[in-house]
């Protein structure tokens, strides 16, 4: 089942208070960038994101998903809670390494 526009759209809604924020459609699904730095996606209308240090500290309790068979577990995440999801994006991007440079052809 490929993830709908409407979640999207309220996922960035709900990440508005977070800057540098981005996504890419692919495959039916949505890849989410913090700065440049892919961070999780949307996977059959549910928000997942890498487990990095921080998100495991700030949800402890926080279940992990598989976003599609044959991929590593991510961590699902409450969209409701603005004010958490303020707290935990910039801090999961700011663990994760920046992306490698693209190589030129």
């Amino acid at each position: 089942m490929a993830s709908s526009k409407e979640y999207l759209d309220y996922v960035l809604d709900q990440l508005s208070g977070v800057d540098g924020i981005s996504y890419r459609a692919m495959m039916g699904e949505y890849i989410i960038y913090c700065r440049g730095k892919v961070i999780g996606g949307i996977y059959d209308d549910r928000f997942l994101i890498k487990p990095a240090e921080a998100a495991k500290n700030l949800m402890p309790d926080a279940s992990y998903e598989l976003p599609y068979e044959g991929a590593k577990e991510m961590l699902a995440i409450d969209v409701d809670n603005h004010e958490m999801l303020e707290r935990l994006i910039p801090a999961v991007c700011a663990e994760l390494p920046a992306p490698k440079p693209k190589k030129k052809k």
